[in-house]
């Protein structure tokens, strides 16, 4: 073994016993090593006083003993030189003919089955070139709509648009006028100009065609008891389906159907005839043949006018009385219950289009029921359509349903339904541009069975979607809010007051909204009426703060505050506050002192804080923290410090029961941090606090209270425990720690010593209280924060800093390279390597030499990247270190290629050629 030095070692003024002594005199030393297959290397003890301390510069001068022999000596750094070796290196990329917007043409295969006489079936296939972007398809035109309009002669296509563009810019309001073309003649012309020469199929699901022919023997009785039993015999039957049939053969076909509907109800077979409705019905869901399918249309709905005209006679006949303008009151018993069994039968359909179109061909027979029968049934078969996914189809059913409903006018009084109809189905900028056209529709009509307050809220609906002439705004307002104001029932009122605060909202200043909200409270406080709206008035707070961003505009609107006193249920009251605070935490954009803003929010608040009790959720006091945490954020009176202190200390004592508002608040007065973070309950956010309160301080150039920030943390490190709770599990607290301490060590290097406690005051004070926190048995923990103080002290050695704190001076400007200060720091660095490799000596067990591998490589990587091996002493530990990784076969042989390729490849730049000689010298051990 190579013979001990003697050297100079100034170390901690601390007590930090870092190895125990091998006898009971200061001067006596313990050689200790690590058997290793080049060589060994000696670990020499330090000198301690009577108390077992360290000796330290500041205590006994300089203190002469045996030290390892391996100094330690970092590695100048060019940080910048080093970021500019790491950026990516620009290359040319050569699109050539490529565009991410360009479509994608593919290779589609298309077969052809081919049968020929005596030999089994074969294929053929062509290939074309298909677009596979499907929406590029409707600015091509070549999409459904687009080759069945195409298909039209284009002169009259022209002409039919330009007719249509005057008659949209003439006034076309009049729900019928003297040119309303009659069904009957647009029936023909569909049917002529709607043609095709593609084969058609029908597919025809039928039951079974046994039934109970009527006589007339039989009395009307029996007759309806025969009739209700055939249509609850719904039997199974046979599928029949016709292909390639011409556009002839169809029509012929359907004819027959049509035919066979009349037959069946003309010999009492009711349930065949449902049959064929249905099965007829289900023949307008397919669109294969989309040019026919107007056609289609045409010929289907015939045959359910016929069942619908049938079903309606019969019901007359039963109620022995015909005529349109038929009273509910003359229908007897039997016919009420044999129309309601056609509806609950039809009801029982299975499909939605032909359920919908069946009930739709009789909708007539609702007034057999009652007067609002009709009325009732046209929104909900309006509702329906929205479920058929087809837009052709949809378009086609609503045509169907208008159909019918205007058979019905005369009969029933429903113009109030029928101007609602329209609201609802038309776009809103076409009702939007005809307002007060509308409104005075709506004063003449009809309410009967539709109340016109309705017809306001559908008008309401539509102007908030589109917005109607500017000089028509504050009229359309006054003449809704005359009808809306005048409403006794509360839900009538608040239905139609929510809609049309949006509008008022939109268009009109707070003045206005004031006025509207005034009006609310008025109609909704007697009685105590708005505890059975809630919902509508949580709408109504919703649309406010929706159109109005400035808060202190909002707050005031005299009538605000007061309108939030009606939510008296707290669970809503608390939702209405978290909708106030998401819209303030969006919208405000600069920090107010506004007092109308900071005593209305802070109202707001409290409400959401006072709601957190023993039960509230994580989840939801996360939530509440966020909104109150934002708000507080928002809050500046500049350099008016008193005031924003005692805001912090009003916000303290009224948000005491959320602990992230706390911190928040931590974060925001730092004079109040040391107060604060020890009635913290868990242990590692008091540490992170007083971490992260330190660097605050530091960012605003308060030195001392950084100082002592950092004191606390490092004073509380003591007590971390060895098990902590995280989300109701316990878990070993060490890497918690470890993490903690990394990052403690980042802030460390731009914190400058404090002039009257020496040289790295604060990593001293660290490395004792690291060395005497009590770690696990078997962890390696302490090891890896050693290698990361080892890596701090690296940093510390370098002319300048990797980075650094505005108007504040770190070590490198105060010491400026001093030799004296290099020479401290090296020394703290040989101690904590001694440390190190004490740790990898008690490693040398067979339980434990696959983690001395991994420290071994793990602390050869360091010596790499921050040490200097020019110096021969490191340059050797290194190689011992390295063969140590590999000793007994437990080194990762891929890490170890990867790690010995960058030495190489290091050894190539500038100033590294050193490293050429340590490679040669790190041997691959293979496994045998």
């Amino acid at each position: 073994m190579a013979p001990a030095e003697v050297v100079t070692w100034a170390v901690l003024s601390q007590r930090l016993p870092l190895i125990s002594m091998a006898s009971a005199e200061n001067e006596a030393c313990a050689v200790q090593s690590i058997a290793c297959p080049s060589q060994a290397w000696r670990l020499q003890t330090v000198r301690l006083d009577s108390a077992g301390r360290v000796e330290g510069p500041r205590t006994s001068g300089h203190v002469t003993g045996k030290m390892a022999v391996f100094p330690w000596h970092s590695r100048n750094r060019n940080y910048k030189a080093e970021f500019a070796s790491c950026r990516l290196e620009a290359v040319p990329l050569e699109f050539g003919d490529y565009h991410p917007l360009k479509p994608i043409t593919v290779t589609e295969s298309k077969t052809k089955k081919v049968t020929r006489k005596g030999s089994t079936s074969s294929t053929s296939s062509s290939s074309s070139s298909s677009m596979v972007d499907p929406l590029s398809s409707v600015l091509d035109g070549t999409d459904p709509l687009s080759m069945f309009a195409a298909t039209a002669d284009p002169a009259a296509l022209a002409a039919a648009t330009d007719s249509s563009r005057k008659k949209r810019d003439r006034d076309d309001n009049s729900v019928v006028g003297s040119d309303f073309e009659p069904w009957a003649n647009k029936r023909g012309e569909i049917l002529a100009r709607y043609t095709t020469t593609e084969k058609l199929s029908i597919n025809l699901f039928m039951g079974s065609e046994k039934g109970r022919a009527g006589t007339a023997a039989f009395a009307m009785s029996e007759k309806v008891r025969t009739r209700l039993e055939e249509l609850d015999d719904f039997e199974e039957g046979s599928q029949k389906e016709l292909l390639n049939l011409t556009q002839q053969d169809y029509v012929n076909r359907i004819e027959e159907l049509n035919q066979s509907l009349k037959d069946a109800w003309a010999s009492d077979q009711k349930v065949k005839a449902l049959k064929i409705v249905i099965q007829c019905s289900k023949l307008l869901s397919d669109t294969s043949v989309i040019q026919f399918y107007p056609s289609k249309f045409v010929l289907i709905t015939d045959i359910l006018d016929t069942f619908g005209k049938y079903l309606s006679y019969e019901m007359c006949l039963f109620c022995q009385e015909l005529g349109d303008h038929f009273s509910p009151e003359n229908a007897n018993d039997t016919a009420k219950e044999t129309c309601l069994n056609w509806f609950f039968k039809i009801a029982s359909i299975r499909e939605l289009i032909p359920r919908f179109y069946v009930e739709a061909s009789i909708l007539k027979c609702n007034k057999f029921l009652s007067k609002t029968g009709i009325s009732e049934c046209l929104p909900r078969l309006t509702c329906m359509i929205r479920g058929i996914g087809d837009p052709l189809v949809s378009v086609y059913a609503r045509a169907y349903l208008c159909r019918v409903a205007r058979l019905t006018w005369g009969s029933v009084s429903c113009s109030a339904l029928l101007l609602n109809s329209v609201m609802s189905a038309f776009r809103a900028e076409f009702i939007a541009t005809r307002s007060m056209d509308f409104i005075g529709m709506i004063k003449e009509c009809d309410e009967s069975g539709f109340p016109k307050h309705l017809l306001f809220r559908s008008l309401g609906l539509n102007l908030a979607l589109a917005d109607p002439p500017e000089s028509d705004r504050l009229q359309i307002l006054n003449e809704a809010w005359k009808v809306i104001t005048k409403l006794k029932n509360p839900q009538d009122y608040i239905n139609c007051a929510e809609v049309w605060v949006e509008y008022t909202c939109k268009h009109f200043t707070k003045r206005e909204v004031n006025t509207v909200l005034a009006d609310v409270i008025k109609h909704m406080t007697p009685d105590r009426a708005f505890e059975d709206s809630y919902p509508q008035l949580q709408l109504i707070i919703k649309k406010v703060i929706a159109y109005f961003h400035d808060f202190s505009v909002l707050f005031s609107v005299e009538k605000f505050l007061p309108f939030l006193d009606m939510f008296q249920k707290e669970s809503v009251r608390v939702e209405v506050c978290k909708c106030i605070m998401e819209a303030f935490i969006k919208h405000q954009q600069e920090p107010t002192k506004d007092p109308v803003i900071l005593n209305a929010l802070l109202h707001v608040c409290k409400t959401m804080h006072d709601s957190v009790n023993a039960l509230t959720l994580e989840d939801e006091k996360r939530m509440l923290s966020y909104l109150i945490n934002g708000f507080i954020k928002m809050v500046s009176f500049g350099r008016d410090f008193e005031q924003q202190l005692s805001f912090y200390v009003e916000s303290r004592s009224m948000f005491c029961n959320l602990e992230p508002v706390l911190v928040q608040l931590i974060h925001a007065c730092v004079a109040y941090c040391f107060i604060t973070i020890p009635s913290l309950t868990g242990i590692f956010t008091r540490l992170n606090l007083y971490l992260h309160s330190g660097q605050v301080a530091l960012a605003n150039q308060c030195l001392s209270q950084a100082d002592a920030f950092f004191k606390a943390a490092i004073s509380l490190i003591p007590e971390v425990p060895k098990m902590i709770n995280i989300e109701g599990k316990m878990r070993p607290s060490e890497s918690f720690l470890l993490e903690f301490l990394c990052n403690f060590f980042s802030t460390l290097l731009i914190v400058p010593d404090h002039p009257e406690h020496g040289v790295l005051f604060l990593v001293r004070e660290l490395l004792n209280v690291i060395q005497d926190y009590t770690w696990e048995d078997n962890s390696d923990e302490k090891i890896r924060i050693y290698t990361c103080v080892l890596h701090l002290l690296s940093a510390m050695s370098q002319e300048t800093y990797l980075y650094h704190i505005d108007k504040v001076d770190s070590n490198d400007s105060l010491y400026g390279g001093d030799s004296k200060f290099l020479a401290e720091n090296n020394k703290l660095c040989e101690t904590v390597m001694a440390q190190i490799l004490e740790h990898l000596k008690t490693l040398a067990k067979d339980e434990a030499l696959k983690r001395q591998s991994s420290l071994g490589l793990s602390f050869f990587n360091s010596i790499l990247a921050h040490g200097d091996l020019r110096n021969n002493k490191l340059n050797q530990l290194s190689v011992n270190l390295w063969h140590l990784a590999q000793r007994h076969g437990c080194a990762d042989t891929r890490t170890m290629v990867k790690t010995l390729e960058y030495i190489k490849k290091r050894s190539k730049q500038p100033g590294m050629t050193h490293l050429t000689e340590l490679a040669l010298r790190l041997p691959l051990q293979t496994r045998t």
